[in-house]
């Protein structure tokens, strides 16, 4: 079907392509994306929102003096490593200033990949299914599906920013400055609808999209990242919509001009993308996909080498972006006394978040748990791979054959718990490596590093048996899978930090893990979370085995 028929047949009166028509029914379209996603954009608009005032509420307490604030704005600007990974610091003497620098760079990584997913779901996941044909030949204009998408992420990334910079003018932070800093984080999300809206126009699959626009993410952050921690190269910095949005300098004689360089990325990506559209017929792409061979080859003659073929992308990319958290955080521990400084409270913090022992150590074990909570999420990820393989009808005809139903779901969960052991591996064995060469010992580091960051498998592994349960026995609201990964993830990273009892603390199984290596090894916690993950998985396999299909 040509464009210009495509047009016709959606125009509420047949034969009549006018453009007022290609934007019908638009609206229907903006309500339907967000009932669909009335759990999960309320859930990241709020995770992403409330971030950062939760952790200006502890600078006051972690950094109570003048000599103590003063010793951090010198050690943060001296440390090419944090600025690797945060980015500048322009004004650490104020909650305002260092809860930027904190957060400035982090935040809108993430607000970039909701609004990413987000487009992409909405677009050409629908195209992948054929709801989208469906949708057409109804009273629906060609541009009213991309700018359905494009309306619901702008309203999470808008809701996003303002609830930014409510909590965190409620915190007792400067106005000027929380409206810098919830601003220009929405406006970072906006560009990346943006670079969303090409990107879905360039790949024919959901997964080709996403990868691509993930892809532009990533080289952005790491432009930012070059050209922050290398004086003479910083303009690289300036290459990337994330390096924009730090230097607004939130809380440190706000940059407001940077606001429109980012709201006109924005518009120029999007134009770009509505450009390109009306250029491919729905179901297809710019850059077509490559047609595959008459025969499988040998490696898909299983159930599990097509799971293979389904979760390899996405665990390589996270095995890429573990490797390079490890090799960060093993750069920062052995100057973290010197990061902390003389504050007391912060000892405190780090040693409560990762054992009693030296700070060093202490920080190993914190930084373990908090990759495994990250890890976490590629476990919810893959595990609704079985979800959207079951909407997207790929199921049943597998299951018309000789494959079984627990064997098609153990195919994905193989992936689910072995992927999730590796990528924690291979965070261990890089930050034990750049430690151990920093203090000149690989030989006692690694292994105990590495050992810290396999120890936290089965608190992932219990993170993965809650979303085998919910695919199982509540399918239609699999992604509240996401919302039990964010409880136990704001628990751990933020529950220490201001004060929650052990009660709330316990409520995550992260907090069960043995804190190695500041603490002793004791086998009886990790042996009752794999219980509970065995469980787990038993109960979700044992419902999707008697449940309907789809």
């Amino acid at each position: 079907m040509t464009t210009s028929t495509l047009d016709r047949a959606v125009s509420p009166t047949p034969g009549v392509g006018t453009k007022g028509n290609l934007l019908a029914g638009t609206g229907q379209l903006v309500r339907l994306a967000l009932r669909r996603d009335r759990i999960v954009l309320p859930l990241w608009v709020l995770v992403i929102g409330v971030m950062a005032a939760a952790g200006a509420g502890a600078y006051e307490t972690l950094y109570p003096t003048q000599a103590e604030r003063a010793a951090l704005t010198a050690t943060m600007g001296s440390n090419p490593s944090l600025t690797l990974l945060y980015g500048p610091a322009f004004d650490l003497s104020t909650a305002g200033g260092f809860t930027a620098w904190r957060y400035g760079t982090l935040l809108p990584l993430f607000l970039a990949l909701a609004c990413i997913f987000t487009v992409t779901r909405h677009t050409r996941q629908e195209e992948d299914t054929g709801r989208q044909e469906l949708l057409s030949s109804t009273v629906v204009g060609r541009y009213a599906p991309l700018t359905a998408a494009v309306i619901t992420a702008g309203i999470g990334a808008l809701a996003t920013g303002l609830l930014m910079v409510v909590t965190l003018a409620g915190a007792g932070l400067p106005a000027a400055g929380s409206v810098a800093f919830g601003l220009g984080t929405a406006l970072v999300g906006l560009v990346f609808v943006g670079v969303a809206t090409i990107a879905v126009q360039l790949g024919e699959y959901s997964r080709t999209a996403n990868g691509i626009a993930s892809a532009v993410l990533g080289a952005t952050f790491l432009f930012r990242a070059v050209g922050d921690s290398a004086t003479d190269i910083s303009w690289l910095s300036w290459l990337s919509p994330i390096g924009w949005g730090t230097q607004v300098r939130a809380y440190a004689d706000e940059r407001w001009w940077v606001l429109v360089l980012l709201a006109g990325a924005a518009l120029l990506l999007g134009t770009i993308g509505y450009r390109l559209l009306p250029r491919r017929d729905v179901g297809l792409s710019l850059i077509p996909a490559r047609p595959g061979p008459a025969e499988a080859s040998p490696g898909l003659n299983s159930v599990l080498a097509l799971s293979w073929r389904l979760h390899r992308g996405a665990l390589i990319g996270w095995l890429i972006g573990f490797a390079v958290m490890g090799a960060l955080y093993g750069s920062l521990t052995a100057g973290i006394g010197d990061l902390l400084g003389d504050s007391a409270q912060a000892e405190q913090m780090i040693q409560r978040m990762g054992g009693s022992e030296s700070i060093e150590r202490a920080f190993i074990a914190a930084t373990a748990g908090i990759t495994a909570m990250i890890a976490s999420l590629y476990a919810v990820q893959a595990t609704l791979r079985m979800r959207a393989e079951e909407v997207g009808i790929r199921v049943e005809p597998l299951l018309a054959t000789r494959v079984s139903r627990l064997g098609w779901a153990a195919s994905h969960l193989t992936f689910v718990l072995l992927g999730t052991a590796l990528i924690q591996t291979t965070a261990g064995l890089f930050m034990g490596l750049l430690h151990g060469l920093r203090v000149n010992d690989v030989g006692e580091q690694l292994p105990s590093v590495l050992g810290a960051s396999v120890a936290q498998l089965p608190a992932i592994w219990v993170v993965a048996g809650a979303a085998v349960v919910i695919f199982g026995f509540l399918p239609k609201a699999a992604t509240t899978a996401w919302a039990v990964a964010a409880l136990f993830l704001l628990i751990s990273m933020f529950g220490p930090a201001v004060g929650a009892s052990q009660a709330v603390l316990n409520v995550s199984p992260f907090q069960h893990v043995p804190k190695l290596p500041s603490a002793d090894f004791t086998a009886t916690p990790l042996v009752w979370l794999t219980v509970v993950a065995l469980a787990l998985l038993g109960a979700g396999l044992a419902r999707f085995r008697t449940r309907d299909i789809g």
